[in-house]
């Protein structure tokens, strides 16, 4: 049974993670500049659109990452302190788990600060340095995210796969 439900949390594990850092990618290589080739100065409104429904699948993501992410240390048995990295593997998921925190707090800060700033601001070039800004954020999310995924390979590399 246990095999199972670690299987079963890798697969919503990685799910999780494919939706998260691909729907990144998707916009950054697909979206923003199909929309901008198409529409010109109306594309913020079609990214603004999809900005809306993409942000609370990545809510959901998010949280299936923590849950998941939770589960499966709990049932690791390589894992026993966050504190005192005891193997190259637990070193790697505190690495792991460092660029992690700073990808949430980059969506969050981008989704509930400076999303809000954005739509508030009436000068047009504060809204355009806000809007770079979160366009660049987004990068590092992938940069992040590519990372990420990179540590995820290394720590099943070092268990032995």
């Amino acid at each position: 049974m246990k095999d199972i439900a670690v299987i079963t949390g890798y697969w919503l594990h990685l799910g999780a993670a494919l939706f998260w850092v691909g729907g990144i990618a998707f916009i950054l290589f697909i979206a923003l500049p199909s929309s901008k080739k198409a529409l010109g100065n109306d594309a913020g409104l079609v990214m603004g659109e999809i900005a809306s429904r993409f942000g609370p699948l990545a809510n959901w993501c998010i949280l299936m990452l923590v849950v998941t992410g939770v589960g499966l240390t709990a049932l690791s048995s390589r894992y026993k302190s966050a504190i005192y990295p005891d193997s190259s593997w637990t070193l790697v998921l505190m690495i792991k788990l460092a660029l992690v925190a700073v990808m949430v707090a980059i969506h969050f800060f981008r989704g509930l600060v400076l999303s809000r700033m954005i739509t508030r601001t009436e000068d047009d070039t504060r809204k355009s340095v806000l809007q770079k800004l979160s366009l660049d954020l987004v990068k590092v999310n992938l940069a992040l995210g590519s990372a990420i995924i990179l540590l995820s390979g290394a720590l099943a590399y070092l268990r032995g796969y």
